[in-house]
């Protein structure tokens, strides 16, 4: 498996070059849970010394992405169904707090970022663009938590979304393909959903739809994962003031 392409890389400090380009990779499913990214590797296709790589995968670990298994080294993190089940509750929370606070503070640039994406987004429909189709939600989702303009908010944000296993539902997809039409589809509808709800800065009706489009995720790991519908709906109930739709 080929770790890293160079033309990936940016312009920012090493380790953080490294970072992100391995962030690209885990959540576009290159890598499954469990894989090892060995520095080894890393740092012989990137032509750099092993302390930037040691350093990305801190970053990685820090993030929530990767784990360290003491005497083994680094690997994409591995989640227990606890984990999953905290992750996604979480999510339903984080995802309203964002889009709330987003559509009070978002700026016309911001906007117009996100309809860029959204654009790019509906030219990735096809079974081998999905990894693209995901960084770009990943994207999308992104820049409205940093339209919040909550500098903590925004930390927490990445933390919960970096351990939400997003890449092992896109992996359903490959499994399944008679699904990307309609899967590809429902997304397409969610986020306009939520931007038309920005941009009328209406920000009951982004909590609720984007509420709504972690709800789907929800289904998604009751389905395909194997997660148990009461631990799912256990805390959906947890949140169940957040879930009431607006009259």
């Amino acid at each position: 498996m080929s770790l890293i392409a160079e033309k990936e890389l940016t312009h920012k400090p090493l380790k953080e070059e490294i970072f992100d380009a391995l962030h690209r990779q885990i959540i576009a499913g290159k890598y499954t849970s469990g894989d090892w990214l060995r520095q080894e590797d890393i740092a012989s296709q990137m032509g750099v010394s092993m302390t930037p790589v040691r350093e990305a995968l801190d970053l990685l670990v820090a993030a929530g992405l990767a784990e360290r298994v003491p005497y083994r080294g680094v690997r994409v993190r591995e989640m227990s169904t606890q984990d999953i089940v905290e992750a996604y509750g979480l999510r339903l929370v984080l995802e309203a707090l964002t889009a709330r606070e987003a559509a009070l503070h978002i700026t016309p640039e911001q906007i117009a970022s996100l309809e860029k994406i959204m654009d790019e987004m509906k030219k990735h429909v096809k079974l081998h663009e999905m990894p693209q189709e995901r960084q770009l939600s990943r994207e999308f989702h992104t820049l409205i938590a940093e339209a919040s303009g909550n500098n903590l908010l925004i930390k927490m944000y990445a933390v919960v979304t970096n351990a939400f296993p997003d890449w092992m539902l896109y992996e359903a997809v490959f499994r399944n393909p008679e699904i990307l039409a309609g899967s590809v589809a429902q997304t397409y509808e969610e986020h306009s959903a939520i931007m038309d709800a920005l941009m009328r800065g209406d920000a009951d009706k982004a909590a609720q739809t984007s509420i709504e489009h972690v709800l789907d995720s929800g289904k998604w790991l009751e389905e395909y994962l194997g997660i148990p519908a009461e631990l799912l709906r256990e805390k959906e109930q947890q949140v169940n003031h957040l879930l009431k739709k607006p009259k």
